[in-house]
């Protein structure tokens, strides 16, 4: 081959790499990902006399150790502030988390808080913003309130108990549950792994006669409480990234009152592990942040210290605000 006819070769195998290589990216509909989420907390209203004298609201350590295994960062949000600072906060959190406790779902400041942000939410998520929530216990229930409208809670009392939980056939292909292995979900439905203590709760036929309710979640469990009353223990929302458990999965690692039956078992770890790593996961689909590093360190949970709380309804440790 002629010097001139190898340089035009040459020429020829280069454009043809560099269109190729602009035509074919090497990832196709690579869905971005947040390496650094934060995960928002609300807090509850403190309204046990013992714990005043430490704040005004709180957030039980279990529930930060918790979301901080799975591999996020925590912002405590406060009860006390404007929706305009409500609004910028959802802007720049990957996630919110409804946890337990005492509060009027209706009418408390931590419902009207919620209220915000599960519209907020839910205009996101519409417009293609993928932002998840998640509710334990109270903040399932909470969930069901802002779903339905209206307060469709009845007694459900399954006060200091494990359960395993009684899967429906939805479940085996939930989001949720998509992580777990068949072992895990054997063991799931037939060890004591879920750690209960609520005295209300959705019963599955107030959830089969409530439209809104049925339209929204899908039911993956139930349980039976002392009343024998059949409720809800485990659901996820059919469009959009919502999920609730009435039961705790945040004491299987983190909470060991010896007075309280907090399930310690190998699958019961297993379970609060994947679960936790599951949520942060989709909050790693969320592409909000904070607008400088700065911002970013003062939000978070480390500026604050918990306090040694013993003796405060089986919490080792507490974060007052």
């Amino acid at each position: 081959m002629s010097n001139t006819g190898l340089s035009m070769y040459v020429c020829l195998f280069f454009a043809c790499c560099f269109c190729c290589s602009r035509a074919m990216p090497t990832r196709v509909n690579q869905e971005a990902v947040n390496d650094r989420p934060v995960i928002g907390v609300l807090t509850q209203l403190v309204s046990d006399e013992v714990m005043k004298p430490f704040g005004r609201t709180y957030i039980p350590a279990s529930y930060v150790k918790y979301v901080e295994s799975g591999g996020s960062r925590v912002m405590p949000i406060r009860l006390t502030l404007t929706t305009a600072e409500y609004e910028n906060i959802f802007r720049k959190i990957n996630g919110l988390l409804f946890i337990g406790g005492a509060a009027d779902l209706e009418t408390s400041d931590y419902a009207r808080v919620a209220k915000i942000f599960y519209t907020l939410a839910l205009k996101a998520n519409d417009r293609g913003d993928f932002f998840p929530i998640w509710g334990t216990c109270m903040g399932m229930q909470l969930l069901t309130v802002l779903v339905a409208g209206e307060n469709l809670l009845t007694k459900t009392t399954a006060e200091n108990i494990s359960l395993p939980l009684n899967l429906t056939t939805e479940a085996d292909s939930s989001r949720m549950f998509a992580g777990l292995s068949e072992e895990l979900m054997k063991a799931l439905a037939q060890e004591p792994l879920t750690g209960n203590f609520h005295h209300y709760g959705l019963t599955l036929q107030t959830f089969q006669e409530n439209e809104k309710l049925q339209n929204f979640f899908t039911v993956l469990s139930t349980n039976v409480a002392e009343n024998e009353a059949l409720f809800i223990s485990t659901l996820e929302a059919k469009e959009y990234p919502f999920y609730g458990v009435q039961w705790h999965p945040e004491v299987n690692r983190f909470q060991w009152d010896r007075k309280l039956n907090f399930p310690h078992s190998s699958h019961a770890v297993q379970l609060s592990s994947r679960l936790a790593e599951f949520f942060v996961e989709e909050g790693r689909r969320s592409l909000h942040h904070f607008d400088s590093p700065e911002e970013d360190a003062s939000s978070l949970i480390y500026n604050y210290t918990p306090v040694y709380a013993g003796n405060f309804s089986g919490y080792e440790q507490v974060y007052f605000f």
